[in-house]
């Protein structure tokens, strides 16, 4: 928790404030009892009227301040927290959206969510506990334990053992708990990533009716959530009742010792009345904090989690002096590139490839599914890191190139489509929100996407559903290709980005694309072999390695891979296969 403490450090002014409102709040907790013997000492056992009217206005007057106090305590309070737990989310959020590809995958989605709410929740409420109950709890155990020991030394000691054994439970509780609840918020991740995957699949889910088994799914992941709470609680419950043997003996004990000091005269009743009170100050707070152990223990829990992400180096950085790219020609080079997911060339991704790809040519990328070529592409915006080899662009090697700017000269329509809530034009222009209508048009035609989005009910400014959901699987891929077209990058990949869409469609958006990739280079990871028969380039890949490369006819001649890809495809008229 402390090292979330830098999040407080804006807001330091009124969390001081809070802090000395609940000091002061404390003070008139503590000069209660105090009181309360000098009323009944002084002016009821001489009968002073007068005393008894001053004591009790001062007692009303002080009782008014703390509660005037504790209001502007809450206050401040509050909004320390808020402001905290608002920081803290948005550094969060920061910090994932810097990590790279290969950081992500170690993290799921449902994780990710309940970092971003609930672990941050349970966080803030610690925080705004501290500046109230957790601070006033200790400073009145402390001055009660000191007035109960000026009230009387023996009695004091009594109670301060009591209080020592009562603090030694919750502290071992507290320590024994946190894993415990470490274990309750990796159930909710387990939890949320299948509730997550069971909304963005709905249609799959229905469509194969498997109702019943993601029902039994959840039904199992929500069962380990509640056994794993239950654990803890049970455990927990403990707690209370062996706090409550604890305050009860030392009740019993100032009962005991009290009443032989009171008989034998070493003590007033207003004393033992002062004394009770004090005691009744501590239980209360003890009690509270025995409570808390639950909450705190989750919360440290929490911000452990938290932890944990925002202190993670993303694999893929800027190098120190890296360089923005003033021009880019386009000249792509993979010299002996070896990548790996797990950072080990022993299980290669890709293996020793070789690729030049001079500037403004058209590269096609084929290959069976798992071969590397999403891998492949991956890596010219740096979105994973080659593991052994170079990848240059123009002769500079990427990783020495400033990640927004490299990334500024690459236009991508991925593998897979993902449309954000809002217009479809919000979504052409992502990646330029500046750009003109008549851009955003030019890049829709383009994408043969123009005649489809007019007769959508209002056009460009038709809002697109969730993940555009209301947008058919060839729709998107059309609005993701203007996407990559309108920020008229020096390079652009598409990967298999025509999937979607029928034969024609894919042949009139080819014909359109031809004028628009002349001067660009450009990359297609394409199934449909027909796509890439005009293209200046066409690489084969087999199991992470190149196994040929060059045009049609070169191919067709010397590569027995490419002509097993092309005679399962088309005809010997050239004309596809039903």
């Amino acid at each position: 928790m402390t090292r979330l403490l830098p999040f407080i450090r804006p807001y330091w002014k009124r969390a001081a404030w809070a802090l000395i409102m609940m000091a002061l709040i404390v003070i008139t907790d503590l000069a209660v009892p105090r009181l309360l013997q000098q009323l009944v000492d002084v002016g009821i056992a001489q009968r002073d009227l007068a005393r008894i009217v001053q004591t009790a206005a001062i007692m009303i007057g002080a009782a008014l301040a703390g509660a005037l106090l504790a209001v502007g305590n809450t206050a401040l309070s509050v909004r320390v927290a808020q402001n905290f737990a608002t920081d803290l989310r948005s550094a969060l959020y920061r910090k994932v959206q810097s990590l790279s590809f290969g950081d992500l995958d170690h993290l799921q989605t449902g994780q990710l969510l309940v970092l971003l709410t609930s672990d941050i929740a349970a966080v803030q409420q610690i925080v705004q506990f501290s500046m109230r109950v957790l601070v006033r709890a200790p400073l009145l155990i402390a001055g009660s334990m000191l007035l109960m020991v000026m009230t009387s030394p023996r009695l004091g000691a009594i109670m301060l053992l009591v209080l020592f054994l009562t603090l030694g439970v919750i502290a071992v509780f507290a320590g024994t708990a946190r894993p415990l609840f470490e274990k309750v918020q990796g159930k909710l991740d387990a939890l949320n990533n299948v509730l997550q995957e069971n909304l963005a699949g709905v249609r799959v889910v229905k469509a194969f009716v498997r109702t019943d088994y993601e029902n039994e799914r959840f039904g199992q992941a929500n069962g380990e959530l509640a056994n794993q709470t239950i654990e803890v609680l049970q455990f927990m419950a403990v707690l209370l009742p062996t706090m409550t043997v604890f305050v009860n003996l030392g009740s019993v004990a100032v009962v005991w010792f009290g009443g032989q000091q009171a008989i034998a005269g070493q003590m007033t009743v207003g004393q033992i009345m002062a004394f009770a009170n004090y005691l009744g100050a501590i239980l209360f707070p003890v009690i509270f904090l025995g409570n808390m152990v639950a909450l705190f223990s989750s919360a440290e829990a929490s911000a452990q989690r938290i932890l944990e992400v925002m202190v993670t180096v993303p694999e893929v950085q800027n190098r120190p002096g890296a360089q923005a790219l003033s021009k880019v020609r386009g000249r792509v080079a993979f010299e002996d590139v070896c990548f790996s997911y797990s950072h080990d060339c022993n299980e290669p991704a890709l293996e020793h490839l070789s690729l030049v790809v001079e500037p403004g040519q058209n590269v096609a990328i084929l290959g069976a599914t798992g071969s590397g070529k999403t891998t492949l592409m991956d890596l010219i915006p740096r979105f994973y890191d080659v593991t052994q080899g170079r990848l240059t662009l123009d002769g500079v090697d990427v990783r020495d190139v400033a990640l927004e700017s490299l990334r500024s000269h690459i236009g991508m329509a991925m593998q897979e489509t993902v449309l954000f809530r809002g217009t479809v034009r919000d979504n052409i222009a992502y990646g330029r929100p500046d750009a003109s209508d008549e851009e955003v048009v030019a890049a829709a035609k383009a994408a043969e996407a123009h005649e489809f989005i007019e007769s959508l009910p209002d056009g460009y400014a038709t809002m697109v559903g969730e993940r555009g959901a209301t947008l058919s699987g060839g729709q998107k891929q059309r609005i993701a290709i203007a996407r990559a077209l309108l920020v008229q990058p020096r390079i652009l990949i598409l990967d298999d980005s025509t999937s979607s869409v029928d034969v024609q469609t894919e042949a009139r958006i080819r014909a359109a694309l031809q004028g628009l990739m002349r001067g660009r280079t450009t990359f297609i990871i394409a199934q449909r072999i027909s796509t890439v028969l005009h293209a200046d380039k066409i690489v084969v890949l087999d199991r992470g390695r190149i196994v040929a490369q060059g045009k049609h006819e070169e191919l067709m001649a010397s590569s027995q891979v490419y002509r097993e890809i092309y005679d399962s495809q088309l005809g010997d008229r050239g004309v596809l296969h039903d």
